[in-house]
Formats: C-alpha cells, sequence, structure tokens
C-alpha cells in the first residue's frame, strides 16, 4: 500500500506548486520598457548587423590599401622532368637523354611612384569607412524612431483596449437596467434591444483595439527579433509627466542643428568627398610607375656530370703535325670517370642576382584613364546634387514636423475638451434615462459619443508625445519616455 499524505504535507505541496506556477509565468512575461526595447533592437536587429558587416568589409579594404604600399616578395620554385631532345640547363646544349632539373628565383620589389594612386585610394577608403559607419549610425537612428512609434502605438491600443472594456461595462450594466424596467413594463422591446446592440458594438470596439494591439505588439516583437510566441508585457510610463510637452519651436534652429547630427546628410556629404577623391585616384593612370626589384636564384641540372678517378689508358692518340717535319704529334690518352654534380654544389655554382628599376610610361592606353577621370567627376556632381536634395529634404522634413507638432496639440486640447463635454452630457443623460426622462435612443447615442470622443482623445495624447519626440530625434537628443 502507498502511504498517504496528511493534509498539511497535501497543502504544502500544493502551494509550492502554485508558487512555482506564478513564478514561472511571471518570468515567461518579460517586462519591456522603452529603453529595453530600444537596447534589445541596436543588440539583436539583423540589420544594424548587416551595416555593421559592410562596416567591417570596407574596414578591411582599408587595411589592404596600406598594405599595398610595403614591399612585395615573391618564390618561384619549378622542378621539371625531360625526356628525348632537350636542352640542357648548365650548357646549354642539346642532348638527347633525361633530365631532372630544377630552379627557382626570388622576386621583392616595391612600388616608388604611381602617380599618388596608393595614397589617394588610402584616403579614399578611410571615407568610404566613415560613410559605413555613419549609414550604420543612420539604420540605428531610424530604428529607434520606429521602435517609439511602435511602443507609442502599443500604450496607444491598450489605453484603447481599457477604455473599451470600460465601455462594455457601462453597455452591459445599461442593458441590466433596461431589461428591469422592460419587465416591470417601463420601456418598451424597442429600448431593450438598443441595450443589447450597445453591448454589442461596445464587443465589437474591444475586438478590433485587441486586434489592434496585438499587430503593434508583433511589429515591436519584430524590430527586437523576439519570438513572435513570446509573452511580453509593454511597461507603460508616467504619462502625466509628460503634460508639460515644448511644442514651440523655431524650424531653423531645428534645421542648424539637425544640419550637423543627422545621419542622412551626413552621409550624404562623406560620400561627396569620397567621390572627389576617386577622381584623384583615377588621375594617377596619366602618370608614370616607377619600381625598383631585386632578383635572386639558382638552378640544378641532372644531366651536369663532373669527373673524378682520372688515369692514363696506355695508349696516344694524334694532336697535332710538326709544320716543318710533318711529324705527327700524340699525347697520351687519359680516361675519367664521372659523376652527377651535388644539387646544393650546383646551386652554390649557378647561384645569380640582379637589381633594377622599371619604369612604365603610359603612352596610348584607348583613352581609358581619361574616361576614368571623366566618369569620376560625373559621379562626384552626381554626389554633390543628392548631398544637396538630402539638406533639403532634411528642411522639409523639420518645417512638417514642426507644423505636425503644432497640430498635434490643437488636436489634443480639441479632443480633450470634447471628451470632457461628452462626459458631462453623457452623466446628464444617463441620470435623466434613470428616471425615465430619456429614450434609450438619445441615451446610446449619448453613450457612443461619448466613447468616440474617449478613443480620439486617447489617440491625441500619444500622437502628440509621438510628435514632440520626433523633434528630440531630429536635434539628436535621446528619446526617452
Amino acid at each position: 500500500m502507498k502511504p498517504k499524505l496528511s493534509l498539511p504535507v497535501k497543502t504544502t505541496l500544493v502551494c509550492t506548486f502554485l508558487f512555482t506556477a506564478i513564478s514561472f509565468y511571471a518570468k515567461a512575461q518579460e517586462v519591456i520598457t522603452l529603453q529595453k526595447a530600444i537596447d534589445l533592437t541596436l543588440e539583436r536587429n539583423l540589420t544594424i548587423k548587416q551595416a555593421q558587416f559592410t562596416e567591417a568589409l570596407t574596414d578591411e579594404d582599408l587595411k589592404q590599401s596600406k598594405n599595398n604600399q610595403l614591399p612585395s616578395l615573391t618564390a618561384n620554385p619549378q622542378g621539371t622532368f625531360n625526356f628525348g631532345r632537350n636542352i640542357d640547363p648548365s650548357t646549354n646544349q642539346f642532348i638527347n637523354q633525361r633530365i631532372f632539373a630544377i630552379n627557382g628565383n626570388v622576386t621583392a620589389q616595391i612600388t616608388v611612384f604611381q602617380g599618388g594612386q596608393l595614397r589617394n585610394q588610402v584616403i579614399q577608403n578611410k571615407i568610404l569607412l566613415d560613410a559605413n559607419k555613419t549609414s550604420t549610425a543612420k539604420v540605428k537612428n531610424d530604428l529607434i524612431l520606429n521602435v517609439v512609434t511602435t511602443f507609442l502605438q502599443v500604450l496607444t491600443n491598450q489605453d484603447l483596449v481599457k477604455a473599451s472594456q470600460q465601455q462594455i461595462d457601462i453597455s452591459k450594466l445599461t442593458l441590466d437596467r433596461a431589461q428591469k424596467n422592460f419587465n416591470v413594463g417601463n420601456q418598451t422591446l424597442a429600448d431593450l434591444s438598443q441595450a443589447k446592440a450597445q453591448v454589442s458594438t461596445s464587443e465589437l470596439d474591444y475586438t478590433n483595439s485587441e486586434n489592434q494591439l496585438e499587430l503593434s505588439m508583433l511589429a515591436l516583437k519584430q524590430y527586437m527579433e523576439m519570438n513572435p510566441a513570446t509573452e511580453i508585457v509593454v511597461e507603460k510610463p508616467d504619462i502625466s509627466k509628460l503634460n508639460d510637452i515644448k511644442t514651440l519651436y523655431d524650424p531653423q534652429d531645428i534645421l542648424k542643428t539637425a544640419l550637423t547630427v543627422n545621419p542622412d546628410v551626413l552621409l550624404a556629404e562623406i560620400q561627396q568627398k569620397s567621390y572627389e577623391q576617386a577622381i584623384r585616384v583615377a588621375r594617377a593612370a596619366y602618370y608614370p610607375t616607377v619600381t625598383l626589384f631585386g632578383q635572386a636564384g639558382s638552378y640544378y641540372s641532372g644531366a651536369k656530370n663532373i669527373p673524378y678517378n682520372t688515369a692514363l689508358t696506355g695508349q696516344f692518340s694524334p694532336i697535332g703535325i710538326v709544320q716543318n717535319t710533318q711529324q705527327v704529334v700524340v699525347a697520351p690518352v687519359a680516361q675519367s670517370s664521372f659523376k652527377a654534380n651535388p644539387l646544393f654544389t650546383q646551386f652554390s655554382d649557378n647561384f645569380n642576382q640582379a637589381a633594377g628599376v622599371s619604369l612604365q610610361i603610359p603612352i596610348f592606353g584607348r583613352f581609358s584613364a581619361r574616361t576614368s577621370v571623366r566618369k569620376a567627376k560625373i559621379q562626384a556632381q552626381n554626389a554633390e546634387v543628392t548631398a544637396q536634395l538630402a539638406r533639403n529634404n532634411l528642411s522639409k522634413i523639420i518645417y512638417q514636423a514642426v507644423w505636425d507638432l503644432r497640430a498635434a496639440e490643437k488636436k489634443y486640447t480639441s479632443t480633450t475638451q470634447t471628451y470632457n463635454a461628452n462626459k458631462d452630457a453623457f452623466n446628464i443623460t444617463q441620470q435623466r434615462y434613470t428616471v425615465g426622462l430619456v429614450n434609450s435612443l438619445d441615451y446610446n447615442t449619448s453613450l457612443t459619443n461619448l466613447n468616440k470622443s474617449q478613443f480620439d482623445m486617447i489617440e491625441a495624447k500619444y500622437q502628440l508625445i509621438f510628435r514632440s519626440k520626433v523633434i528630440d530625434y531630429y536635434l539628436g537628443n535621446a528619446i526617452t519616455l
């Protein structure tokens, strides 16, 4: 038989299980503040990583352009088997035998002058690296603004869901009161139907708000590269601290600051400098190239033999005739044995060196250098226009942002006044409806107006906050709530 657990033990186990479950649920729901959302986006977002990879590649190009100014050193060893009639590399004579030969050389060279191409290429790559760093900063800034926008949209939708739930509660109370009045004969079936329709409308508004909240939450997770199934809780900041939002700005003052910090403009200006530097790189093709070089090498031939153990054979061989007496002159015949000349001995004997200066003068290259320079000039002119377009576009955006902020402030003031008026009107209508002085149609109309004005006020409040943060973005200020 299994032992039975006592009641205190069961209670302890149940409490432990519940505590564990609650702790797991709390841990599973990650709390996301605006700053945490920004930090996670900057840490995880793949678009930023791509920009950083591009930046790293440009950095490698810069390092290589610096290394191109160093001397080069190459070795070229070679081993061959020759069959049949071929040339003996040790004697440069034709022979008909198999030869194994080894030859090789080491060459060092350094470019002394190339029209400044190497130096200008280093300068251009430095500018390109700065451009890619600015491009990375632009990606980060754009993502931060998008995260703030989405975060505020989440807060807006959360408040709309909350307001929708409150309207459902009010509608259900109204339906309950209408049902009771209908039961005692104080209201008609039409009044009861109107109350039921109001509940359905409120529930539909709640469903729509929930859907919009889910979509905005999904967009926020995507910016943070977070699994869509991850449960998160967006922490709502103290919006009451944002009541005194600055709305009066001089667009020219903002533009003056933005031109020095905005990554779009900075990127266009840096790219313009890189294209101007490219003209200097292209002009180098007009000039001669001076190169110093040095070379050392040697070779080995398996056909090269050396004599050893020379001895007289006792025989004589004629070597000439005396002119006056016509007497034949002979000399003793010697016979030698031969052996292969050793590898390292040949390498030592055949060691050779060379040093010199190479001069390459461009005379006619089918106008390729001139075409490269002209294209570089056109690209530089286009980059100048692109930079001016970026400045003009920034000016237009800033003026629009200032006007949007002022319009958002006016809209928030207007919607707040409308909400307060509708709230007072609904309270009076509700009191009169309770005592039967207002019919259900007028009551539902008043409730609908209250609901709409509340939703409009919530959206206007967050729109005002967002517009103020856009100004901070162009001023280069940190975006916080």
